[in-house]
């Protein structure tokens, strides 16, 4: 469910320390205006994103994706962002699997304020609240203070916010060879994540065949994908760009994820 997540830029019980800490510090008008307004329009709240996740032939899981409320954080307007994910069928017998992601985005800036990881993958079990000071690029861990700050990159992204990040980008200027990149911070290190354009082909779906963008995520060797194989992600080449496919080869095997439902978007698919 990681390398899900992950390929988004992108699957319990929420993290019990107080969420009201992001907003315990109010950040001075002269230090607002230095974030970045990117006036994105690929998505909005109410927008939800269902997947059905194949190992093989296996129907190994489901994810989703929800774009929730617009809060406060940091007394910044932020999109409070959910992500969820849990196997099913026999997958359940041997890999058990409940994941909860939440972070919350800046609604211009594009970066996250607040990001929470409560995880159990098998029994295997990683929780993260963490808080962000994007004026100081600084983080800090609500479930591991004994670690102090970390730091990072100038508007580096976790797990989610990185997924609609890389959706506020134009992608009608894009062609094949180039390059969306920025920084990643996860488990306390940020390292860098690249998405390659490879170009532009029509994907089968439910609805109808769709123009898609094909995209290559590259991360930091060894973490997630062989180097041979990788991941490839089709996304919508509309306004949207709403991931329609996930195809990829990981360490573990190979996995597909296909769109299964969708609502709330800012603009319509074009299926054909």
């Amino acid at each position: 469910m990681k390398a899900f997540f992950l390929s988004l830029l992108t699957l319990v019980p929420l993290a019990s320390m107080p969420r009201l800490s992001a907003d315990e510090k109010p950040q001075s008008e002269q230090r607002v205006e230095q974030l970045r307004n990117l006036n994105q329009r690929a998505f909005k709240p109410g927008e939800v994103l269902e997947y059905r996740i194949r190992y093989g032939l296996i129907e190994a899981g489901k994810a989703k994706l929800e774009v929730k409320e617009i809060v406060k954080r940091s007394g910044r307007p932020s999109y409070h962002v959910v992500g969820t994910g849990r196997t099913t069928g026999m997958t359940e017998w041997f890999f058990k699997t409940r994941d909860r992601y939440e972070s919350f985005i800046d609604t211009e800036a594009m970066v996250p304020w607040e990001f929470i990881r409560d995880v159990n993958e098998g029994g295997y079990e990683i929780e993260r609240h963490l808080i962000f000071d994007q004026y100081q690029q600084t983080v800090r861990d609500l479930k591991a203070l004994h670690k102090g700050e970390f730091s990072y990159e100038e508007y580096a992204q976790d797990m989610i916010s990185a997924f609609y990040y890389a959706r506020s980008w134009d992608a009608s200027k894009l062609k094949k060879g180039d390059e969306i990149s920025f920084t990643m911070f996860l488990d306390h290190e940020q390292f860098p994540f690249k998405l390659v354009v490879l170009g532009r082909e029509n994907i089968e779906t439910d609805w109808g065949d769709i123009s898609c963008l094909a995209l290559r995520p590259k991360l930091q060797e060894g973490r997630v994908f062989s180097e041979e194989e990788g991941m490839t992600i089709y996304v919508s080449d509309d306004e949207n760009k709403v991931p329609i496919l996930i195809e990829s080869s990981l360490f573990i095997g190979s996995i597909r994820v296909e769109l299964t439902g969708y609502k709330g978007l800012r603009h319509n698919l074009r299926f054909k």
